[in-house]
């Protein structure tokens, strides 16, 4: 492990998840103290319910959490206009905080997103004084700013920013360029429109590295995303919606995603160090 890890910053966001969704959070929790160790600190901002709710619905984390309720109130200066008040989707809750850690490396991890082991990109970042990190996807999905970021499908899942690196200005100067581009106004309508905002600012004012999808995948039973675990960890997408509301394969999407969640189990409980719960039923969302 990288010695400049001992100064690194771990944020997860989370809100009105599913059942899974928040086991998902735990696990990724757990496997992230066990891989980067009590040199590390580890924050959770929560949206959209209470932290009470949030300490209930995680559990019992091996590690010391620094819990932040983020509210609209936490919109960064200069973002507001462009956010719907209500944060459809979603959209925004990632920047709220833009930082935690701003002395140190920070990674955002979403909470459906779990590592058992280093990627390399990671390594390189953690060694790096001014070079920041996404997630490599299985498709290019970003909407409004898919002329701004660099070429590839990029994923904001993983986001690392070194110690001092201006998130905020950055992303203001993108969604300026952007508005000049497009002679209009730019609205974040969707969590595509947040990610390729997230993708197109780092491409613009650093070296952005790339985790690759054969080494965190983009994991799910529906096409076109990966089905299998990649070397270092699973960005397991799609599990935090309480019901998904089509069939695939003849069969309820549910019912397919819980299958494809219960089959991992044991071994991400077994890599994070956890005690292995029954699964949840069906009817828990």
């Amino acid at each position: 492990m990288p010695e400049s890890t001992m100064q690194l910053g771990i944020r997860w966001t989370v809100g009105d998840v599913s059942s899974r969704g928040w086991e998902a959070l735990r696990l990724s929790v757990g496997c992230a103290f066990r891989l980067f160790g009590t040199q590390t600190r580890y924050a959770i901002c929560v949206n959209s319910v209470p932290i009470s709710t949030a300490l209930e619905q995680a559990g019992a984390l091996p590690c010391r959490i620094e819990w932040h309720e983020a509210t609209t109130a936490g919109i960064p200066d200069g973002l507001h206009r462009h956010l719907d008040p209500m944060m459809a989707e979603g959209v925004g809750w990632k920047l709220v905080p833009p930082r935690i850690f701003p002395e140190r490396h920070e990674i955002a991890l979403d909470n459906d997103c779990i590592l058992w082991a280093i990627p390399p990109a990671i390594r390189e970042f953690l060694l790096s004084s001014n070079k920041t990190l996404l997630a490599e996807d299985v498709e290019r999905c970003l909407d409004r700013f898919q002329n701004s970021a660099a070429p590839g499908a990029i994923n904001s899942g993983i986001r690392g920013l070194p110690p001092g690196f201006p998130f905020v200005q950055e992303l203001a100067a993108t969604l300026s360029e952007r508005e000049k581009i497009d002679g209009a106004p730019v609205l974040l309508r969707s969590e595509l429109d947040e990610q390729g905002l997230q993708a197109a600012a780092l491409h613009r004012s650093s070296r952005c590295l790339l985790v690759r999808k054969e080494e965190v995948s983009i994991c799910s039973p529906f096409w076109p995303r990966q089905q299998e675990p990649g070397t270092c960890g699973a960005h397991f997408v799609g599990l935090n919606a309480k019901h998904i509301p089509w069939n695939y394969s003849g069969e309820p999407g549910d019912t397919v995603r819980r299958r494809h969640w219960d089959a991992h189990r044991p071994a991400l409980y077994a890599t994070a160090g956890l005690e292995l719960t029954p699964p949840l039923p069906l009817c828990v969302a």
